[in-house]
């Protein structure tokens, strides 16, 4: 068995307390609110609207050793989309608007949702990862004296 399904669980990647976090690490939380690095807490974790930079300006924290994939992409949208649809269905029932109403509000609306919705789910993975100490599974030796 390979990758993260074949990895034992090992001490190091029990999830830390409040009092092991270090001096300057921000909360996952924060991290991925404000796009915040994970080691230093400077906000240079994205480089464009949803791409990670390739280290930290302030820290120098690799942010390409992280493996955070395309996964939220598919989630949120889904999430997003369900909302929207819902609240687009909710006011076209109660107020009966123009068509032209919807496309004004729904499509920036959407758009803004996605994108920051992106840049929440995957700063909070990557930020996950590092606080975590999350790596490649790998299957240890059952010799061990």
């Amino acid at each position: 068995m390979s990758g993260a399904a074949g990895a034992r669980r090992s001490p190091r990647t029990k999830l830390p307390s409040d009092s092991q976090i270090q001096k300057g690490q921000p909360p996952v939380w924060r991290a991925a609110l404000f796009g915040l690095c994970p080691e230093c807490g400077a906000s240079t974790l994205f480089e464009g609207p949803v791409k990670f930079r390739a280290k930290c300006g302030a820290c120098g924290l690799d942010y390409s050793r992280y493996n955070v994939g395309d996964g939220p992409a598919a989630f949120l949208t889904l999430i997003i989309g369900a909302l929207l649809i819902a609240l687009a269905l909710t006011l076209d029932f109660a107020v009966r608007p123009p068509l032209w109403v919807h496309v004004v509000l729904w499509v920036p609306l959407t758009a803004a949702a996605v994108v920051y919705g992106l840049r929440v789910g995957k700063g909070a993975l990557l930020a996950s990862e590092h606080q975590r100490q999350a790596a490649e599974g790998r299957q240890m030796d059952d010799k061990h004296d």
